[in-house]
């Protein structure tokens, strides 16, 4: 057994904890804000085992100076920001190679083909039911030529995993489902989706469950600071907490704790926002991705929510809520029953790689000390197969294979 701390009580770093805990570690997480809503339940609640496709691909390169010209769009940055984002910017543009391109496919595919075994096995370390389902996914197109080009992408992603998807006119898409009025060319349904229906009990279930079998620590992270008595973690308190091993798992702020122990790292956020209505009006039964718009809709229980897009900006700014009220706007054109008023906003902070492959990782010249972060749109998703793997590496067990996952690469 083995002292273990954690930095971080979002979904990875609880379902890192969780997996330690099971294999008989004694497991402390500290977290500032333990009870604070962060990227890790404002996702958009669906288990996206198909998106195995890199932000970073040449067709989104071509995409982006038109995105850009509308602040409101799918993509923008803050350019005030653009001199500290510079270099992961740069790094975005060689991460879109078509060799790139692949490897990252193929490094997030061998993660998304446990994904979901990985979740079933986490709830059920937690004893928890019911928090998964199999709903599939729509994704709706406004061009015939954009539904064609999607489609046989889609197929091929399929095949991949063994799971169906089928070609839908606009009719075909309105009988599954009906909310759909406004026009449009038709879609694509996938079933290789599933839809957590409250992701904030997820985690608060999680959370939960460290707190009966280790430690949950309300306190913010100073410092990691290895040295031969063991792995300090420094308190903003300045408490001082030696352990066996570390794990670092606090989102985009962990590049400060990386940076700290001499090594780089590539991290920024893709800043998303949301609107969640409660009791809505609008019934929809399944998640719509709107493509060519960049966000998704997603039934949860007893509430509508409707988020995506990504905004280039330091942690920090201040959030601009009015991307939030143009997706609504956007997402009226094809459900116009959807209320102009009454939901609430959110925005938060998706820690990001340029290549889309989070660290999963050792410090290459430390094995005390383990990283996992930097998972993007896919926490919620890839949460319970990092936690696994994380506890494999700390473990060193044998056959734990995630060279692509490693911190090594930014070096």
């Amino acid at each position: 057994m083995a002292r273990i701390g954690i930095v971080g009580a979002g979904i990875i770093g609880c379902a890192s904890a969780v997996h330690l805990i099971a294999e008989g570690h004694a497991v402390s997480v500290f977290e500032k804000d333990p009870d604070g809503l962060p990227a890790s339940i404002g996702n958009a609640g669906i288990l996206a085992v198909p998106e195995i496709d890199p932000i970073a691909r040449p067709e989104m390169l071509f995409a982006a100076p038109k995105w850009l010209i509308d602040p409101l769009g799918p993509l923008t940055l803050r350019w005030q920001d653009l001199p500290a984002l510079t270099p992961w910017l740069f790094h975005l543009l060689l991460a879109a190679r078509p060799a790139q391109v692949e490897r990252s496919r193929q490094a997030l595919l061998g993660l998304m083909r446990e994904a979901l075994a990985a979740h079933q096995a986490m709830a059920r370390l937690c004893g928890i039911s019911g928090h998964m389902k199999p709903t599939g996914a729509l994704t709706i197109f406004d061009s015939e030529a954009a539904l064609d080009a999607a489609f046989r992408h889609e197929q091929a992603t399929a095949r991949l995993f063994g799971f169906a998807v089928e070609r839908l006119d606009a009719r075909a898409a309105r009988g599954r489902i009906p909310a759909l009025e406004g026009a449009f060319a038709g879609g694509v349904f996938s079933s290789g989706y599933q839809t957590f229906p409250d992701p904030l009990k997820l985690l608060r279930d999680l959370q939960h469950h460290v707190r009966q079998q280790g430690t949950l620590v309300e306190a913010g992270v100073e410092a990691v600071q290895p040295s031969t008595e063991g792995i300090t973690i420094v308190a903003d308190s300045g408490e001082r907490h030696v352990f066996d091993k570390v794990v670092i798992a606090a989102g985009v702020w962990s590049r400060t704790l990386v940076r700290q122990l001499g090594l780089k790292v590539l991290l920024e956020t893709e800043r998303g926002y949301n609107t969640t209505f409660a009791d809505p009006p609008v019934k929809l039964e399944m998640p719509i991705f709107f493509a060519e718009h960049g966000f998704v809709a997603t039934p949860l229980a007893n509430a509508l929510r409707i988020g995506g897009a990504v905004e280039l900006a330091r942690p920090e700014a201040p959030p601009n809520y009015a991307r939030a009220a143009a997706m609504r706007r956007k997402m009226r054109r094809y459900v116009p029953a959807l209320p102009e008023s009454g939901g609430k906003e959110w925005m938060g902070r998706r820690p990001s790689t340029p290549d889309s492959v989070p660290v999963i990782s050792l410090h290459p010249s430390d094995p005390r000390i383990a990283m996992a972060f930097g998972h993007g749109h896919l926490g919620l998703t890839l949460s319970a197969i990092t936690g696994a793997k994380i506890a494999a590496l700390l473990s060193n067990r044998a056959g734990t294979d995630l060279e692509s996952f490693s911190i090594r690469r930014f070096q």
